[in-house]
């Protein structure tokens, strides 16, 4: 009897021992379901909107990338145009001199950008070209002569080239009255577009319009379709080295496979010949992202698993050492934490890089303008000391040197005006940083005029001034005011050259701001569009470069005032310059 008795309390105390034991393992169970759950839900929510930003990058990049290339096109397409009308080389090719035609094509593809220039006759040889090594070639097959020769148009060729890759070139025939003389051949740089997208993790390729790829990030691509390139075994590049093997937590929608790799497809038509873009963005920061997140809340979820462990087992030294093991746990995922943030340190520091490489190329940009700039406003006292140089020559031949002192004394203020020039140029390339001061308007009227004294002399134009009685003053920079009044006056002269009584009247007048009017009675203006734009002239080739108002305008706008054109009731043109007055101008320049 006293066996049973004993027994039943043994049994009683068991079962709740057995029942603890059960809901600790079902509460386990519940906890890891929701970890689960929740993992796998944060991970489809995130990959979906890291995949819609990377996405979003990637269609910008390609945006840019095709603007980019398009205007490299169009800016090339218009040079044959230009270099066909030259009458320096159709003067060449009519009389087979050309022993100046290399350098003045060299003097144009600095400017232009171009890779390289040549000038061919008609029966296909070069006469003339920026590479002096392709002197005497003969093209009398290439299609960018034959297509030029048959064709009255530019004419776009591609032509792959024995080591491998594509020439691009436009090409256009020369022509007098009577018959074809030659053909000019520009050739452009898109290369360079190859090695700038190398440098990033996508990879880029550009077909023309029977699906031929012309451009691409991978040289082995070129010269196949995009099925036959996407099948190649891809070398050590730019899109391997992105491909790195990452832990990946969800099966991505990939677009295409390259290399057994999901990555995604973009395209973008270009707007040039059937041209089409095409980049290919691998998932690794959608991962490298999804990761990290994951990697943060599994490790919260840990630690949270741990406390239950330690509140549960701390007892006993089975459910310590279970604790122990998700410590260590813990720990290699810090450490995996930690190379990712390492590896995301790494890639800021290479797009650091980049944007240096990007800054660079503005700086080499703005050069080149700037010089161009240059060339442009000195030609206008070269063109006065030369002709004070003629008049002292005429003076000492006639034995009166002291006339001609006066005039080299002039050549020595246009030296000092060059000097000035120069130094205007580099502060409008800064776009501010002198000092201003006050300016007397009428002074600076008065020593533009003087600079401009050979020209007017020489071509005979009436000169009518209305000014007003009192001295008109602004706040500027007198050398800078002065070069846009000579840019008006030279302007002025351009457009009477066709008429038989020039006249250019020109009007100082003060009210609210300072206004001065060049009127000429020219034939006016037909495009006010572009009028301001750099590059634009309505002159012949050789007599400007169209950049004399585009500076004007952005030298007014740095003072305060505006630039504006119309045309007279009664003809011709008239530009207005407008400058805010300067109060009691004359005590504030006293």
């Amino acid at each position: 009897m006293i066996a049973p008795h004993d027994t039943s309390p043994q049994t009683t105390l068991a079962k709740p021992s057995k029942t603890f034991s059960w809901k600790v393992r079902l509460g386990l169970v519940v906890l890891l379901a929701v970890v689960a759950v929740t993992v796998w839900q944060t991970n489809r929510l995130l990959t979906n909107r890291f995949t819609q930003s990377t996405q979003n990058r990637a269609e910008l990049r390609l945006a840019l990338y095709s603007g980019n290339l398009l205007s490299e096109l169009r800016q090339n397409a218009i040079v044959p145009q230009l270099l066909a009308r030259d009458q320096t080389l159709i003067s060449a090719l009519q009389s087979s001199d050309f022993s100046l035609s290399t350098q003045r094509l060299i003097s144009f593809v600095d400017e232009i950008g171009a890779a390289s220039i040549m000038l061919l006759a008609h029966d296909g040889r070069t006469v003339a070209a920026t590479d002096r090594n392709r002197l005497g070639e003969l093209h009398r097959n290439a299609p960018y002569f034959v297509d030029a020769i048959r064709s009255n148009a530019t004419v776009f060729t591609v032509i792959e080239r024995e080591a491998g890759g594509y020439r691009f070139s436009y090409s256009r025939r020369l022509e007098d009255t009577s018959d074809v003389l030659g053909v000019i051949v520009v050739e452009v740089d898109l290369q360079k577009f190859e090695h700038a997208w190398s440098g990033i993790s996508d990879a880029v390729m550009v077909t023309d319009s029977t699906g031929t790829i012309v451009l691409a990030t991978e040289s082995r691509w070129r010269g196949l379709s995009e099925e036959d390139a996407l099948r190649q075994q891809t070398p050590q590049g730019a899109i391997q080295r992105a491909i790195r093997a990452t832990a990946d937590w969800t099966a991505l929608s990939a677009d295409t496979y390259l290399q057994g790799e999901a990555v995604m497809r973009m395209a973008n038509r270009i707007p040039f010949r059937g041209w089409r873009m095409t980049s290919y963005t691998t998932y690794v920061s959608v991962r490298e992202r999804v990761n990290t997140v994951l990697a943060l809340e599994i490790m919260g979820f840990a630690i949270l698993l741990a406390l239950a462990f330690y509140a549960l087992s701390r007892k006993t030294a089975l459910r310590m050492a279970l604790f122990q093991r998700e410590s260590a746990e813990l720990r290699v995922l810090n450490a995996r934490l930690r190379r990712e943030v390492a590896e995301r340190e790494r890639v800021q520091k290479t797009l650091e890089v980049a944007e240096q490489s990007l800054a660079q190329s503005s700086k080499l940009a703005a050069l080149g303008e700037m010089s161009a700039a240059v060339s442009h406003e000195l030609n206008q006292p070269l063109a006065a000391m030369k002709t004070y140089l003629a008049g002292a020559r005429l003076l000492l031949g006639r034995n009166r040197p002291e006339e001609a002192l006066v005039s080299f004394g002039r050549i020595d203020d246009l030296i000092e005006r060059m000097g000035a020039i120069t130094r205007q140029l580099k502060s409008y390339a800064r776009k501010g940083g002198d000092s201003f001061s006050p300016v007397n308007m009428g002074d600076a009227l008065a020593s533009s005029l003087s600079m401009m004294e050979p020209q007017l002399r020489q071509r005979h134009v009436r000169i009518a001034r209305v000014l007003p009685d009192d001295p008109v003053f602004v706040m500027g920079d007198r050398m800078r005011i002065e070069q846009v009044m000579v840019n008006l006056l030279r302007n002025a002269l351009d457009a009477t050259k066709s008429v038989p009584d020039p006249e250019v009247e020109i009007i100082l007048a003060a009210g609210e701001t300072a206004i001065l009017a060049v009127r000429d009675n020219g034939v006016g203006i037909k495009d006010f569009g572009e009028l301001f734009e750099p590059f634009y002239t309505t002159k012949q080739p050789g007599d400007g470069v169209g950049l004399g108002l585009a500076i004007s305008s952005g030298i007014v706008n740095d003072l305060g005032g505006r630039l504006t054109a119309r045309n007279g009731e009664n003809g011709g043109a008239v530009f207005e310059m407008q400058l805010p007055i300067l109060v009691d101008g004359i005590e504030a320049a006293e």
